[in-house]
């Protein structure tokens, strides 16, 4: 059985798809009601399923009238994608992070099955023997060195 994480997720998902539109508003409290749940279950939905990494942007009001904003953000082209997963990166990137930028590019078909499983399979700690801050740099330059080269299509 899913757990009311993976439930409230495929909700949101589900129902953003189906509005057809480009954003989907929901009152934090009236989803939580919904799903008889706290409210800060609905937060960490929000904050771990929906980042910008994995596709979209949030925009949160909280009190009375608070509202939560959810977009899915659409790339022009791969060359596009690549640029901004590489601006993500930044100067260090945990693993997770890592892992969900490599997802986003096999979801938006800018690479392949085979390519993100060799991605994830170097980005992975276990490679890296030193500290967790210099292990996060490590990790950030493989990706942008990574990203860089999946810039530009090879001819065959």
């Amino acid at each position: 059985m899913r757990n009311i994480t993976d439930l409230i997720e495929q909700y949101l998902k589900t129902t953003l798809t189906r509005s057809g539109k480009e954003l989907l508003e929901i009152k934090r409290s009236e989803l939580a009601k919904q799903f008889q749940c706290v409210p800060s279950q609905i937060n960490y939905v929000i904050s771990t399923r929906f980042t910008l990494e994995k596709g979209y942007i949030v925009e949160s009001k909280r009190g009375g009238g608070g509202y939560i904003r959810i977009m899915k953000v659409e790339s022009h082209d791969d060359v596009t994608l690549f640029e901004q997963m590489s601006h993500l990166v930044g100067l260090k990137i945990d693993q997770q992070t890592a892992e969900n930028i490599v997802i986003r590019l096999f979801e938006e078909q800018a690479i392949t099955k085979r390519e993100a499983n060799l991605m994830i399979s170097a980005l992975d700690r276990s490679h890296f023997k030193a500290t967790v801050p210099h292990r996060d740099e490590i990790r950030a330059n493989l990706l942008k060195a990574m990203l860089q080269t999946l810039k530009y299509k090879e001819n065959r």
